[in-house]
């Protein structure tokens, strides 16, 4: 019963690090003044916004006459919930240093609330984006919303796991910023944000599923456009890499709690 008592106080005090966390983080990166928080929505959206105009005025095509808004929505803002995330855990230790004296803040809890943050602008812009354009009846509702809500949610488990790797092993060498950065790059364009894995030859289409995010792009689209697409995944794949990415994490984060955090 002690035992029991001490982890719910213990969770109740880390609940409320991580709140004030969140606080901090927001009124630091985003202000108390303009359009403060709206911006972690409004940042992806544009993005999004922006992907889509140009797809749509350059009159581009897919394979399967998929409509251009629905198609860039779903690729491009399932893109970004894991490399804006993954992104903004990298240098989350450096950045944070100093909240690390105190003995309650430990590297987890900023880890965490970056991926919580990260996650929550993603979801609720792509959320918002997507009623917005049903409203105005641009584009069609989604076929299946359960098999779009797994697909989401496998992309913001694979971003929370590269966050946590990434966060970590940043505070080991500053390299890990260095590589990371023009390695998203190189990812971007092989994520599936831009086409359907039925669309390459089998070769490619091998070596591309080799990566876990494609799996749940394709998930996604598979919810969201039904019959009119071929898609081709693997949850029991995507989760296996996920975990095996939560323990490397998890692993990282204690080694360089040791080192890092104060006595």
């Amino acid at each position: 019963m002690k035992t029991s008592t001490t982890f719910r106080e213990a969770l109740r005090v880390q609940l409320r690090v991580i709140y004030a966390l969140l606080m901090r983080e927001v009124i630091t990166r985003f202000g108390r003044e303009n359009l403060g928080v709206l911006w972690l929505i409004l940042e992806p959206a544009l993005f999004t916004l922006g992907v889509t105009g140009l797809w749509t005025a350059a009159g581009l095509q897919h394979g399967s006459n998929l409509p251009i808004v629905s198609f860039a929505i779903t690729g491009y803002s399932s893109v970004l919930i894991w490399r804006n995330t993954a992104t903004k855990c990298n240098q989350a230790i450096i950045q944070n240093f100093n909240l690390l004296y105190h003995r309650n803040v430990h590297i987890i809890d900023v880890l965490i609330t970056r991926i919580i943050l990260e996650v929550a602008g993603a979801t609720a812009s792509f959320l918002i984006l997507c009623l917005a354009f049903i409203a105005f009846e641009v584009i069609e509702p989604p076929v299946d919303l359960f098999v779009v809500l797994c697909g989401w949610l496998m992309m913001a488990w694979f971003g929370a796991s590269l966050g946590l790797i990434l966060g970590a092993a940043s505070s080991y060498s500053e390299l890990v910023d260095r590589i990371w950065h023009p390695t998203s790059y190189l990812l971007f364009p092989l994520s599936g944000a831009a086409f359907m894995v039925d669309w390459l030859p089998k070769l490619a289409q091998d070596l591309v599923m080799l990566l876990p995010m494609i799996h749940g792009v394709e998930l996604i689209r598979e919810g969201y456009f039904g019959h009119l697409v071929k898609t081709h995944y693997s949850i029991m794949y995507m989760s296996f890499v996920c975990l095996l990415m939560n323990l490397v994490g998890m692993i990282l984060v204690r080694d360089a709690s040791r080192r890092v955090e104060a006595p």
